[in-house]
C-alpha cells in the first residue's frame, strides 16, 4: 500500500528527516515501512494499511507541532508514534502551544508529553501540587521552570527548594565535610536547572539576596513561607512527620509542588515513605492536585523507558507473589 502526503514545506521536510534521516528511520522501524521524499512530496508504503495509515497520522502530528516552533527530534518521533499507536483519534497539536519560560541562552521550556502538559495545568490551577513518576519524567526539571516563569511574571517574590537529606542509603552525619559540603551534592539537580534557566550570573546574585534558597528539609521546620513558590524535591524520602511539617509551611500568595518516584525509597523498612502517605490521605483534596506520570512520560534516552518498564513488571509480579503467599498464610492459619 502506498500513501502520499503533500505538505509544500521544504523546512519541514528537511526537520522530519533529520540528520542523517535519524528521526524517519525511526519512524520506518516503528510501522515497518518505507519513507521517500519526491518532488516535495511524501510517500509512505508498506505492506499493510494499517501501518501506513498511523505513519501518516504520525506525520501529520509532527507537522502541525513544527508549525507551532516545535522541533522534531527522535525522541518526539518515539513518542508521536507511541500515542498514535495507543489511540489513532490523538490530538498532539496542543502540546506545543505553550512555552514556560525561555533559558538564559533563549531556549523555549515547553510540555513534551501529554502527561507533562497535565502536570503543568495542575500546578497552574492548583495551590498545592503533588506529582509522582519515575526517572526522566522532567518532573523536577518543569517545576522549576514553573517557579521561574512565576518569579518573571512578579507572581512570588521567592523561589525556595528543598531536598530530604536522604539519599542512596547515606546518612548526613557520616559523609565528611562541614554542612555546605555534605549538602550541596543532595541538592545539585537543582542548583543545575536554576543555573540554566537564570543564567550563572543572575542565579548567583539571586542566591546570595536569598530571592532564590536551595536547602535541605529539616531547614524548613518552624518557618511560614508567603508570596513563595516552593519545591520539594526527592519527596519519597520524608517520613508521614515530615511531610505534614513541609505542607503546612506555605503561607498567603504561595504555591507548592511535591515531586518523587515512590519506587525509589531509600528510608528504613520500619518508616512509611511520606509521599505515598500524602497522596493516598489528600487524594480529592479542593486545591490540590495528585498528579502521575509514567514510563510514558520519560524524556531521556529511550532506553531508559525500556528499563523501568521492565522494573515495574517486575515489582508488580513480586507483588502478586508476596499477595498470593500472604492470603496462603491466612488460609493456613484459619486451618490450625
Amino acid at each position: 500500500m502506498e500513501h502520499i502526503l503533500n505538505f509544500e514545506n521544504s523546512d519541514f521536510e528537511k526537520e522530519l528527516f533529520g540528520n542523517y534521516d535519524r528521526n524517519i528511520k525511526a519512524l520506518e522501524e516503528s510501522f515497518s515501512t518505507n519513507i521517500l521524499l519526491r518532488d516535495s512530496k511524501i510517500f509512505i508504503i508498506g505492506e499493510k494499511s494499517t501501518d501506513v495509515n498511523k505513519c501518516a497520522r504520525v506525520i501529520e502530528e509532527l507537522f502541525k507541532l513544527f508549525k507551532k516552533g516545535t522541533t522534531i527530534d527522535v525522541q518526539l518521533v518515539r513518542y508521536t508514534v507511541q500515542v498514535i499507536n495507543d489511540d489513532t483519534n490523538s490530538n498532539l497539536e496542543n502540546l506545543g502551544d505553550d512555552v514556560i519560560i525561555l533559558t538564559s541562552k533563549g531556549n523555549p521550556v515547553r510540555a513534551k508529553t501529554l502527561g507533562q502538559k497535565n502536570y503543568l495545568e495542575n500546578i497552574k490551577k492548583n495551590d498545592v501540587t503533588i506529582c509522582v513518576g519515575p526517572a526522566g519524567t522532567g518532573k523536577t526539571y518543569l517545576a522549576v521552570a514553573m517557579a521561574v516563569g512565576s518569579f518573571r511574571r512578579g507572581e512570588v517574590s521567592r523561589i525556595i527548594l528543598t531536598r530530604p537529606a536522604v539519599e542512596a542509603g547515606e546518612s548526613l552525619g557520616f559523609l565528611p565535610g562541614d554542612l555546605k559540603d555534605k549538602v550541596d551534592p543532595y541538592l545539585r539537580p537543582l542548583y543545575d536547572a536554576l543555573f540554566e534557566m537564570f543564567g550563572a550570573e543572575k542565579f548567583e546574585k539571586h542566591l546570595e539576596s536569598g530571592v532564590i534558597e536551595v536547602a535541605p528539609l529539616a531547614f524548613m521546620r518552624g518557618r511560614t513561607l508567603d508570596n513563595s513558590f516552593i519545591i520539594l524535591d526527592e519527596a519519597q524520602n520524608t517520613t508521614k512527620e515530615q511531610m505534614k511539617m513541609f505542607l503546612t509551611r506555605f503561607g498567603f500568595g504561595s504555591k507548592v509542588v511535591v515531586t518523587g518516584d515512590i519506587t525509589q525509597i531509600d528510608l528504613g523498612d520500619n518508616k512509611k515513605s511520606g509521599l505515598s502517605h500524602a497522596v493516598m490521605i489528600l487524594n480529592g483534596v479542593k486545591g490540590i492536585a495528585i498528579d502521575e506520570l509514567t514510563e510514558k512520560d520519560v524524556v531521556r534516552h529511550e532506553l531508559v523507558q525500556r528499563i523501568i518498564k521492565q522494573y515495574d513488571k517486575y515489582e508488580k509480579k513480586q507483588q502478586m507473589l508476596k499477595s498470593k503467599g500472604n492470603s496462603e498464610e491466612k488460609k493456613y492459619m484459619k486451618k490450625k
